[in-house]
């Protein structure tokens, strides 16, 4: 088992934690994180691109000019793609993007993505993270005692709106449940910030 440091909130080591190999200490599967990594994005598409075709657009019904005698190549409708004003060749429509993946495959992901977290030495635990008020100056004082990145990921067992408050204005700070916890953001953010009991709560679901 890997054994990390635990901080407190100024920074001070308060004892040793250790993470589970099966879930904390896998070999990195790079194609299982491709493949879930595409599916969020896919997935946070709206969906709504919307072009007209030829047949969509007004207008169009009358031959512009003479089919001979012209000197100009024949054209049968102004609403063609190939004018100024005219339809969409394959345009796109409203559609919706969203497709699943196995389960075993997305758990796979999240464990590779846990594991480089610790490979890469980006992974800080800190004992507790609890504010009495939401105070955006307080949350920055403990980023930097604990030496974390300008983009970096809180994760917390529980919701705790004062923590979730202090960290929000804060310009790649993003906050997280173990429940909503995804590849996606684990990978988008150098530093992995995660409570004690998050690192318990994260073993008990993914074990």
């Amino acid at each position: 088992m890997a054994t990390v440091t635990m901080l407190d909130m100024s920074g001070e080591a308060a004892g040793d934690i250790e993470l589970s190999d099966a879930i904390f200490g896998i070999r990195v599967n790079e194609n299982a994180v491709h493949a879930v990594i595409k599916n969020y994005l896919a997935n946070q598409r709206q969906g709504t691109q919307s072009a007209k075709t030829r047949s969509e657009v007004r207008g169009g019904g009358r031959k512009p000019f003479m089919q001979k005698g012209g000197g100009r190549s024949r054209q049968g409708s102004i609403v063609a793609p190939n004018h100024v004003g005219g339809g969409v060749v394959f345009a796109p429509k409203p559609r919706d993007y969203r497709y699943s993946l196995p389960k075993k495959l997305r758990r796979i992901a999240m464990k590779s993505a846990l594991s480089s977290k610790v490979a890469e030495q980006e992974i800080i635990v800190i004992d507790t993270l609890r504010f009495d008020v939401p105070k955006t100056k307080e949350m920055i004082r403990v980023l930097s005692n604990v030496k974390a990145a300008k983009k970096a990921l809180v994760v917390m067992s529980e919701k705790d709106e004062n923590v979730v408050k202090s960290a929000s204005n804060i310009p790649g700070v993003r906050t997280s449940l173990v429940t909503t916890l995804n590849v996606y953001d684990i990978l988008n953010h150098t530093s992995f910030i995660v409570t004690r009991d998050a690192v318990n709560k994260i073993e008990e679901v993914y074990s």
